[in-house]
């Protein structure tokens, strides 16, 4: 239970992380234009590596880590790695807001997965949300499934593909974390995913590095989305956690496209037609039902 005096601080980091992480769309795009998409994601986890190692060691939990580092290796690729580089890929054709609409369906491919892999069966009303918003998915994703490379020879129905399987990724990443990785220390999983993944990423990083230097704005962008988004949002994120509980941190899903939609509105001029508001209040419907947000009630 929140108390009155702690409610206020709760929400003041429950928004900052929903605007950090929702900025996340914005850098990388601007990091993927210049940088290419897997030397975009392969930067973004190194220089999160880098800033979680300290904080990782000052708190003791180098142990912890090298205890689990095989499993927490593995978990980077499927948790970071390879959803960044998805993202990365798909920002080069599809707007910020397009993509973290598409990103508020984790918590749905999470549900999905536990069913199928843990048998986590979800009840009647988790199945309701399931299919809403895998249907709000179909409408939002019918006016991009185009497959047909544009001048710069991507599609953006392959962008919609990969915001997609990065989603999957994330819902296997949860109940493999759930499976193998309860009880290890949250900072020791979040340090060590991060130096997964840039190893795995760290081939394919500079074998495509950029042959034209990319500007200081496309570097600070990679930095701030290293530092900001990924480093520091995961101190937040298990710092709510540890205050509020898991359930009440995930509500954080719906803030993400909100602020993700207002950065490409200001900062990219990008458009947002009413249908994809109206597909996008159907995803979050089905996502709330999922998360047991909303109750049907029977009279």
């Amino acid at each position: 239970m929140i108390s009155p005096s702690s409610k206020q601080p709760w929400l003041i980091e429950f928004v900052l992380l929903g605007a950090i992480w929702g900025a996340s769309f914005l850098f990388m795009r601007l990091g993927a234009a210049e940088f290419g998409a897997l030397p975009t994601a392969g930067l973004r986890v190194g220089i999160a590596a880098l800033f979680l190692l300290p904080l990782l060691l000052a708190r003791g939990q180098g142990a912890a880590l090298g205890q689990h580092w095989k499993k927490i290796f593995f978990l980077g690729l499927i948790n970071s790695g390879i959803p960044f580089a998805c993202y990365s890929y798909a920002l080069m054709s599809i707007t910020t807001g397009l993509s973290a609409l598409l990103n508020a369906t984790v918590p749905l491919f999470g549900a999905l997965v536990a069913w199928v892999w843990l048998r986590d069966r979800p009840h009647r009303l988790k199945i309701l949300g399931l299919l809403i918003g895998f249907v709000g998915v179909a409408m939002l994703a019918w006016g991009k499934a185009s497959f047909k490379p544009d001048a710069s020879g991507l599609s953006s129905g392959w962008a919609v593909v990969a915001c997609l399987v990065a989603c999957l990724c994330y819902g296997i990443a949860a109940s493999f974390t759930k499976r193998y990785l309860a009880g290890v220390p949250s900072l020791a999983v979040a340090t060590g995913s991060q130096v997964g993944a840039s190893l795995g990423l760290a081939v394919p990083t500079l074998w495509l590095w950029p042959t034209v230097p990319p500007s200081m704005t496309a570097w600070l962008a990679l930095l701030a989305v290293g530092v900001l988004c990924t480093g520091v949002a995961y101190v937040l994120f298990f710092r709510l956690i540890e205050k509020v509980g898991a359930a009440s941190t995930l509500t954080v899903t719906f803030l993400i496209p909100v602020f993700a939609v207002i950065y490409g509105l200001v900062f990219l001029g990008e458009i947002v037609t009413p249908w994809m508001l109206t597909c996008g209040a159907v995803i979050l419907c089905g996502t709330a039902l999922s998360l047991e947000l909303l109750k049907l009630r029977r009279h």
